[in-house]
């Protein structure tokens, strides 16, 4: 069984992109439009990693981190978060919230994918 990967952002493009070249590589990936959405994936698929934004609509990213991380079944869940908010205090925030790695956009999505396969190993 392949890894997974949780994406979660509602930028079309980036979501496509990340979502191609993360199957490329071998991951199984599925994809949430927004933080609600992302929380009942997570519920579902329980992925090895979730790639969230931060600004999306219904709950923001940093809601979703804390909530994945205050649920004791998802500990072993890693997440990096992916934000145009590159301020240093946001950062903070997002590590503080538990988020194992925070890029800030624009990235380039090869990177994020290798990223991916640090943390996940090669699927």
């Amino acid at each position: 069984m392949a890894a997974s990967v949780l994406v979660v952002d509602d930028e079309p493009n980036i979501v496509l992109s990340l979502e191609f070249l993360l199957k490329q590589v071998g991951y199984t990936v599925h994809v949430a439009r927004d933080g609600e959405a992302a929380l009942e994936a997570v519920a579902q698929f329980k992925p090895g990693l979730v790639l969230l934004d931060v600004m999306m609509p219904k709950r923001d990213g940093f809601d979703v981190c804390q909530t994945i991380r205050a649920n004791p079944d998802w500990n072993d869940i890693r997440v990096i978060m992916l934000t145009a908010r590159g301020r240093e205090v946001e950062r903070e925030k997002g590590l503080a919230l538990g988020a194992d790695d925070y890029v800030t956009k624009p990235f380039s999505t090869r990177d994020v994918v290798e990223k991916v396969r640090q943390i996940l190993g090669t699927p």
